[in-house]
């Protein structure tokens, strides 16, 4: 890859025509417009805190493991093995959430177009298709992934403007600013308006993730130590834009709040669209936010094969000497397969819980956030040994990262918190049940495996890693 295609495949992931598009609804119920939109102001601003952390570490570390590797070397190979455990629950957590979002919207598509009930068991079989759709285009290697990653950029960002556009043109009637900038709205069942309108955050932080797929595919891209850390940078701060813009675009074409929450098509902004442009408009709006979607489903099956990949190659994942093979165009085929399967897994509960796409994006949080903050945070302690790379932030690098770990752990903890009372079987958030699965797996191989795990070299090649034994 290039540096527009590193950069590309960043952006496609962040995609906030997924994001945005998937958690509107749960944005409405949850602050409502309000919230949305400065929540997306103030998180998009935090989150480039935490990339431009991430970004000058990836500069000194540009390889396939990314954030694990980066730990390991910063802090040993205990930070390196949680780190990777939590970096590989977050990025299957944002597969999940993709491809069931793109399921949702296809579901929506087909509800308009043919009366398409879109049950829980439907959407499911759907969700299955996309998720063999991106196990197809991945197995065909990175030269095409490279491709349609570079395709996603100039959909994202058209399919923003023509949405944006015939929202603002068509619809003869709009929303305030009053509204758009400062309507509450609380349908959680929790009493605090502050507890809320933290809980709402979610929409954001949840977009503005999987950045470090510029990072895990630096070894497949050329002068990686620059054009990945550009790469991470310019995708959080072109989806930034774009985001702000769709949310004020979607918000103020809003006709019927309350028909727009309760939309038969399982999807508000699928509502919106046929509120204000009629049934054509909608589903043509549709299509162009079902294919954004499932080019950023595509591109997180990419980065998330390429770190089964790297951990596997350290002898990390049970059964690592089947997922690090690779073909004869250098694919991770088995990798790419185990990935999917697994985000398959992490999605089964939404078939019985109405909450559970939810706890699926906090699963996405909850994991990868972390892990973008445990080698920024090695690189503050360890301020005095860390060898910056070509892009660093020079003396800022201490303050940068500093705010950039704080916030990580905000976040952590609330996304871990219930999302809506009462509190019940089907309202409970398994999210934090997921993470604390993951790290009583990650404990248990450690001491099982842990003596195996290979030391990675300052190059990162495989062929230079050594078993250590502790």
């Amino acid at each position: 890859m290039g540096p527009f295609g590193n950069f590309a495949v960043s952006f496609s992931v962040i995609s906030v025509l997924s994001g945005c598009m998937t958690l509107y609804g749960f944005g409405l119920n949850t602050g409502g417009p309000a919230v949305m939109l400065w929540g997306w102001v103030a998180v998009g601003a935090m989150v480039m805190f935490v990339g431009a952390g991430l970004a000058e570490v990836t500069s000194a570390y540009p390889t396939s493991g990314a954030l694990y590797y980066q730990a390991e070397q910063l802090g040993g190979r205990k930070w390196g093995w949680y780190t990777g455990w939590l970096n590989l629950l977050g990025l299957l957590g944002a597969i999940a959430g993709i491809d069931y979002g793109a399921a949702l919207f296809t579901g929506a598509f087909l509800n308009l177009q043919w009366g398409f009930e879109p049950t829980p068991g439907k959407i499911m079989v759907i969700f299955l298709c996309i998720l063999a759709l991106h196990l197809t285009l991945n197995l065909r290697g990175v030269r095409l992934v490279s491709i349609l990653n570079s395709i996603s950029v100039w959909w994202h960002v058209g399919g923003v403007l023509v949405i944006v556009g015939a929202l603002a043109i068509v619809p003869s009637r709009h929303q305030s600013p009053e509204f758009v900038f400062g309507e509450f709205v609380n349908n959680t069942g929790w009493s605090s308006p502050l507890y809320v309108a933290l809980l709402g955050l979610l929409l954001a932080q949840y977009t503005f993730s999987g950045y470090d797929a510029s990072a895990h595919l630096s070894e497949e891209t050329t002068n990686a130590q620059v054009s990945a850390s550009r790469g991470i940078i310019h995708a959080i701060g072109w989806s930034w834009l774009a985001g702000f813009i769709l949310l004020a675009g979607l918000t103020f074409a809003i006709q019927d709040y309350a028909g727009t929450v309760g939309s038969a098509t399982g999807v508000p902004p699928a509502q919106i669209f046929l509120d204000a442009l009629g049934l054509t408009g909608a589903k043509l709006l549709l299509l162009v936010v079902i294919v954004a979607q499932l080019c950023c489903g595509n591109a997180e099956t990419a980065a998330a094969s390429r770190m089964v990949f790297a951990f596997s190659r350290d002898g990390a994942l049970p059964g690592s000497a089947l997922w690090h093979q690779v073909d004869s165009r250098g694919t991770p085929r088995k990798a790419v397969l185990l990935t999917v399967v697994c985000a398959a897994l992490l999605a089964l509960p939404s078939l019985y819980s109405p909450v559970a796409y939810a706890a699926i994006t906090s699963i996405n949080v909850i994991g990868i956030t972390p892990a973008y903050a445990i080698p920024i945070f090695l690189r503050v302690k360890n301020r005095h040994r860390f060898r910056p790379g070509p892009w660093n932030l020079g003396s800022w690098g201490v303050i940068v990262g500093t705010v950039a770990v704080l916030w990580v752990v905000f976040v952590t903890v609330l996304f871990c918190l219930p999302q809506t009372a009462p509190v019940s079987v089907d309202t409970f958030n398994y999210a934090p049940v997921a993470l604390l699965v993951v790290l009583l797996l990650a404990w248990a191989w450690w001491h099982k495996q842990g003596g195996m795990y290979k030391v990675p070299a300052a190059d990162g090649s495989a062929a230079a890693f050594e078993n250590e034994v502790v």
